[in-house]
């Protein structure tokens, strides 16, 4: 039997993943401010989105720029998992270094446990393409248990970390999956797909659900 891959369209805001459930996104993943590389997105906005028939995973990011982040902030991205939890969305995206590039587990650890608590699947988003050795940091995020990991290959776009990429679908067999993203385009799609191996794909253009769902791109 065969199956087409699992597509996840990134939405900033409410409106634009209402469009995408009526496109067929398998799954939406909801921010806000795509142009800073996406933060959590409005309280109002994520509630409605709970109500989309489809599964709504929400970016818990409190600003742009790096992923170390201090008291004030960690106690916000808590506050807005909380939130998370209460109105039944599917899943958050997070994530966090420490300042020397590495994963920062204890923090982490505490993230996904409260995520957890709520019910909510938990996806570890593109930090991991800032990290130092993003290889080894694989390695960190797989021991907190997440169900998958968001990653460009540590490249400007998938299709460039396609290799990268390919390594870490082998790596992460059986524990977590990995799911390319940035840059996916209609033309790059499907020979991604057969590049790395990966079963579930990120992008914020709607029309490679077409070209993933085309009936050459079924995986067993």
């Amino acid at each position: 039997m065969t199956h087409p891959p699992l597509i996840e369209i990134c939405c900033d805001g409410f409106a634009a993943a209402g469009r995408a459930a009526e496109m067929g996104a398998d799954r939406i993943e909801l921010c806000e401010n795509l142009g800073i590389g996406g933060v959590t997105p409005s309280f109002p906005d994520i509630e409605m989105a709970a109500a989309l028939e489809v599964p709504v995973n929400v970016l818990i990011r409190p600003r742009g720029g790096d992923f170390v982040y201090d008291a004030a902030e960690i106690e916000d991205m808590m506050r807005s998992i909380a939130f998370c939890g209460s109105v039944g969305v599917n899943g958050v995206v997070i994530g966090a270094l420490l300042p020397s590039g590495e994963v920062d587990l204890p923090l982490c650890r505490d993230i996904v446990a409260m995520a957890r608590s709520e019910g909510l699947s938990v996806t570890f988003h593109r930090a991991i393409d800032a990290s130092a050795d993003i290889l080894r940091a694989l390695e960190d995020v797989m021991s907190l248990g997440v169900d998958r990991v968001l990653s460009s290959g540590a490249a400007p776009s998938a299709w460039e970390g396609r290799e990268t990429l390919a390594e870490m679908v082998r790596r992460a067999q059986g524990r977590l999956t990995v799911m390319p993203g940035s840059g996916i385009t209609a033309q790059n799609a499907v020979p991604l797909m057969i590049a790395t191996g990966a079963r579930e794909f990120h992008g914020s253009r709607p029309e490679i659900m077409r070209q993933l769902r085309s009936p050459g791109s079924l995986i067993p």
